[in-house]
Order: C-alpha cells, then sequence, then structure tokens
C-alpha cells in the first residue's frame, strides 16, 4: 500500500494469479470462497502464526466474487467479505469482487491541486447530483455533467461527502460498513476514478469525507473472526467502555493492525484514486470518548498520536494534501505541526462561524455582532488557511434546522430578503481568513433542508443567475484574480468598526498593506436603509468599490447604492449609503 511493504492484505494481482490475505488472529481457520460458475470453490488458507491467513498464486479474474469462510474457535463457521475489499455487489449483502487495478489517468496524471491559499471548497452530495428529469438519484456520471458549471463558478476543491459503501446504498454516507469499497449505486470504483480525472482535467481538486471515529455495527467487521470480549466488537474494536460513539462501535487505535487498516485506507485514496485531500469526520470523537475537548479523563492518547500519524503519512504521499479534520472543539493542536505535538492537520472546520452568521442577522434568539467578530478576525495557529469557514455546511443545514435563507425568509426562502441574507453571509466567510467553502446550491438560493434525496434545483442556476454571478465576481476577489485585493489571502484582519444598535460591521484584511493589498468590508446585518452612514476608516486614501452586493445586476430587486469611489476626509471618515443587509468592499486606490 505504499508506506508498508510486510503485509500486502486483500485481493492483490499479479502475474501468476492472485493472492488473498486477511487478518483473523482468533480463527481456527480460514478458507476462500471463490465464485465459480454459479457455486463457491473453496481454497483452505495457511495462517502465518502471527494472525494472518493467507493463499498465493490463485487462477481468478478481475470481476470474480469472493469470499472468506471463517471457523471460530467454537467452530461456528462465519462468512465474511474482506475488509480491504475494493468493491463490493452489493453494499448490504453482496460479496467482495477482484478488481483490475490499472487505471489509465492520461495527462490528469500530472494534475496538482490549487494551493491551500486560494482554495475554495465546494461540499456536495453524489446523490443529490441528478439530472432534472430523471427519477433515481445522482451518480458520480450525472455529477461530472456539472463540472463546467461549479469551473466556472470559480470553486477549484469540490467536498464529497463519503462515497464508501454503506448501508442501505444510501445516506449521507456516515454509517459506512466497508471503508475500501465505493458504493455502486453512485458509480462504485470505476466512477469515482472517472469522476476524479475528470475534475482534475477541469483544474478541481477533489477532497473526500472519510470516517474512521466509528464503524457502523451491522458490517462484518464486528466479531469479525468470532472473537470479542464483553460482547463487544472484537479485533478491530475496543471491547471495553472506549467502544461506545453515539453511532456505532470506535476502532481500537491503539491495536497496531487496526491503525494499519486506517492507514492503509488512507493510502488508498491519495495513491490509488489520486484524491487531493481528506476530511476526517469528528475527530473529536476519534481522540475523546465523550466527544469533549476539555474532559481530559476520556482522553484516548494513541487515537492523537494516530491522527498525526495519518497527516504525516498523507504528506509523504501528497506534499499539497488538503487534510481538514472536523472536530466541534476548537482545539489549536489539530492544526499544529506534528513535530510540535499536534496533529497535523491543514485545517479544522470553524464550528462557530455559521452560528454566529445567524446571530448577526437576527435568526437565532438574540441578535448580537459579538460571535462574528471573534469568528471573522480569528485563526488557530495565525495561519490563514488553519480553518475553513462557512455559512453552511450538511450540519448546520439539517439536523432539525434548515438552509441559511429558509431560516432567514421561512414563507419565501428565494425571496429578495433572503438573497441578500445569503449572500451576505457567503460573502463574509469568503472574506475572512481561512479556506472558504461553499454548501452546494448555497450560490443559487437552494431552498430547504439539506437531506441525501431532494434533488439539487438545477433551474434556480437560471432563475437567480444574478446571484450566481455575485459568487463569481467574490471568488474572485478572494483568489486575487485580477491582483486588486491580495489582502484577502493574509491572516491580517482588524474589526475597526463595529455598531451593535445599528447592526453594522467593519474589517480591514491587509498583508503589506497599500493600493491593490488593503480591502475594507462594510456588512450591514439588519435590513434597514441608511442613507449617510458614516464611518472612520483605520487607513485613509482614496477607495475604489470592488463589490456592492446591492448592484441590480445581482437582482433587479435589489435596492442599489450607487458608490464607484471614495476618498476619507482628515480623520479618515467617509459618509455612504448603505441599504439593507448590504456587502461593501473597497480596495485601496491611492494615498
Amino acid at each position: 500500500m505504499g508506506h508498508q511493504t510486510s503485509r500486502h492484505l486483500g485481493a492483490t494481482i499479479h502475474a501468476d494469479g492472485v493472492n488473498f490475505m486477511v487478518w483473523a488472529p482468533f480463527a481456527k481457520s480460514v478458507s476462500l470462497a471463490l465464485s465459480v460458475e454459479f457455486d463457491w470453490a473453496l481454497h483452505p488458507m495457511e495462517s502465518d502464526g502471527k494472525g494472518y491467513w493467507l493463499i498465493e498464486n490463485i487462477k481468478a479474474q478481475p470481476g470474480q466474487s469472493y469470499k472468506y469462510r471463517i471457523t471460530a474457535q467454537d467452530d461456528t463457521i462465519l462468512e465474511r467479505n474482506d475488509p480491504y475489499a475494493r468493491q463490493l455487489t452489493d453494499s448490504d449483502n453482496g460479496a467482495s469482487v477482484i478488481i483490475d487495478p490499472t487505471y489509465d489517468w492520461g495527462a490528469a496524471e500530472d494534475f496538482k491541486a490549487a494551493d491551500h491559499e486560494t482554495a475554495i471548497i465546494y461540499e456536495m452530495h453524489v446523490g443529490t447530483f441528478n439530472r432534472p428529469d430523471a427519477s433515481t438519484q445522482g451518480t458520480f456520471y450525472t455529477a461530472i455533467e456539472k463540472l463546467d458549471y461549479l469551473s466556472s463558478l470559480g470553486v477549484n476543491y469540490v467536498e464529497l461527502m463519503p462515497v464508501t459503501s454503506m448501508a442501505t446504498s444510501h445516506g449521507w454516507g456516515y454509517a459506512p460498513n466497508y471503508i475500501f469499497s465505493v458504493e455502486n449505486t453512485y458509480g462504485g470504483r470505476r466512477g469515482l476514478l472517472d469522476f476524479v480525472k475528470a475534475c482534475h482535467e477541469k483544474g478541481i481538486g477533489v477532497i473526500l469525507d472519510v470516517v474512521y471515529n466509528h464503524f457502523f455495527p451491522e458490517t462484518d467487521l464486528w466479531q469479525f473472526d468470532g472473537w470479542s470480549e464483553n460482547n463487544r466488537g472484537g479485533i478491530y474494536f475496543y471491547n471495553d467502555e472506549r467502544g461506545d460513539t453515539p453511532w456505532g462501535g470506535r476502532p481500537d487505535y491503539g491495536r497496531p493492525e487496526v491503525r494499519q487498516f486506517i492507514l492503509d485506507n488512507i493510502t488508498l485514496w491519495l495513491a490509488e484514486y489520486n484524491i487531493d485531500g481528506l476530511r476526517l469526520d469528528s475527530t473529536i470523537y476519534t481522540r475523546n470518548t465523550e466527544g469533549n475537548n476539555d474532559d481530559h479523563t476520556h482522553d484516548i492518547p494513541e487515537a492523537w498520536t494516530l491522527l498525526a500519524e495519518i497527516n504525516d503519512l498523507a504528506r509523504k504521499i501528497n506534499p499539497n494534501a488538503l487534510m481538514i479534520a472536523e472536530d466541534n472543539s476548537s482545539n489549536a493542536g489539530l492544526t499544529a505541526p506534528t513535530t510540535e505535538g499536534g496533529a497535523g492537520f491543514t485545517a479544522q472546520w470553524e464550528v462557530g462561524f455559521p452560528s454566529t452568521l445567524r446571530d448577526a442577522l437576527g435568526v437565532n434568539t438574540i441578535r448580537s455582532l459579538e460571535g462574528i467578530s471573534y469568528e471573522i478576525s480569528h485563526t488557530f495557529n495565525g495561519s490563514p488557511t488553519d480553518r475553513i469557514t462557512y455559512s453552511d455546511s450538511h450540519d448546520t443545514a439539517a439536523n432539525g434546522s434548515a438552509r441559511l435563507n429558509e431560516l432567514t425568509s421561512p414563507d419565501n426562502a428565494v425571496s429578495s430578503t433572503a438573497r441578500k441574507a445569503e449572500l451576505l453571509a457567503n460573502a463574509i466567510s469568503l472574506t475572512s481568513p481561512g479556506i472558504p467553502m461553499l454548501l452546494q446550491g448555497t450560490e443559487f438560493t437552494q431552498k430547504g433542508s439539506f437531506n441525501d434525496w431532494q434533488m439539487l434545483d438545477w433551474e434556480l442556476t437560471g432563475k437567480f443567475a444574478g446571484i450566481v454571478l455575485a459568487h463569481q465576481h467574490l471568488i474572485q476577489l478572494r483568489k486575487n484574480v485580477y491582483g486588486n485585493a491580495a489582502g484577502l489571502l493574509s491572516a491580517q484582519t482588524d474589526i475597526f468598526h463595529k455598531d451593535a444598535a445599528n447592526n453594522v460591521l467593519g474589517y480591514r484584511r491587509w498583508d503589506k498593506g497599500g493600493v491593490n493589498d488593503d480591502i475594507i468590508i462594510i456588512a450591514n446585518f439588519s435590513d434597514t436603509h441608511f442613507e449617510d452612514y458614516q464611518i472612520t476608516l483605520p487607513v485613509g486614501g482614496t477607495w475604489v468599490v470592488r463589490f456592492n452586493s446591492s448592484w441590480k445586476g445581482y437582482s433587479p430587486e435589489f435596492s442599489e447604492t450607487s458608490i464607484h469611489q471614495l476618498t476619507t476626509d482628515k480623520n479618515n471618515t467617509i459618509t455612504i449609503p448603505i441599504t439593507g443587509h448590504q456587502f461593501l468592499m473597497l480596495g485601496k486606490h491611492s494615498d
């Protein structure tokens, strides 16, 4: 698997046939069951005396199915799929499949994803990327059809919610049952390879969500070879209270073979599928049994060291790998270097960001600018790329809640008010230090809550083409495409104006400062129009409007404020009209 050579688990094709190896340390015996003409041919496997069973040079072909027949210590016969199976005939009750490991990447072989400083992520669920006239869920191939749109939007990474084989063959993907196999209903192994290749050909990197904090309980991993303690999960799991999570059994991170299982999976995605980064789900539940960052009595020390190993391995394979933690704790150690005792992630989700945006917009019970003021200027370790900023994710737009535009205007989620508020929220995310992420559909005002069965309403991209255009413009500025917004690539931020009475916020972004560098943001979180709003800037001079969310080109329904160029007075003060839910970006033109 690239980082280790002593054991090649699963089915390995070579010139003389296929080798099979499986870890089953408490099995009395193990046989390979190979499908041959609608029947199963049994081939006894040999133990190496160290817990592994193997058989070599079996005459088999890609596409053939197989399983392992395990005799437990109590003589119970267990039919098990290969934990390393690259493909299954069916996610629920199918068999493992021998795969052809070759794939022609063509020119995409040399693809290098965007630098993290200019990364823009689009979070997507493959199953919701359907054609408007289709009745079945989306696949990798229907998602490929939307890559031109995503490229024109300006995103340079897509983040796939989990695509490994999952219980019932549908869902969000966070209940994986075989972490090496790709879900058949999405297009399977070949579909994912084709999707990654197509993304790379369009200049888009691919980040994959992976789940290591638990394994789905109704899987062949559970009591895999018949052994367990306390009637718990057996060899792949903790067999005491550490094995408990809200979603299934927690893997035993202290067991070398389980650590190898997870590290091999990391290698699979980055080396075999050429994935450009990974987002690890709920790392707080990986490293703490209670999911509590401050309760160190429930820490799992070997989990922290495994996270560091994962990131060291990822960068050994791909130095540019974008590794993301979803932790819910704001622990700076997650993005600290492994050489300094940290976990070594590139970034972690800034989980407070969407909630504080809702506070500022008055969606939550108490309207407040305090939270978003902190979130706009916060970083974990002083890096402009050590966090992911977002107004919505699959979590915030579901779980009993809804998308931000739906909450802003419950009776009409595509109203002018909803569109202005959502555009403002996304603009804040795109102009704060960090790596910005957009939830699928937020750029065209998708309605309702996130779920895995409601297809994206692509007709809204035409109906609200102006809102899509606004996001294109914001993304271009965030990436400094035209060399006039360099300050957005820095970590330096100053909240210089906080008008709690009127819900207006001002902040400065800059790198070295000066022309085409300094950026001033003025954000009105209220729906009130101010004809002559006075604000003192931290830097004087002449400023030009880089982005004005009230522009009628974004919507003829918007109340446009006509501002093009401004010069501060001797006190560095300007007086401007501001309309409700307006986001205004000024760029330094001259001193």
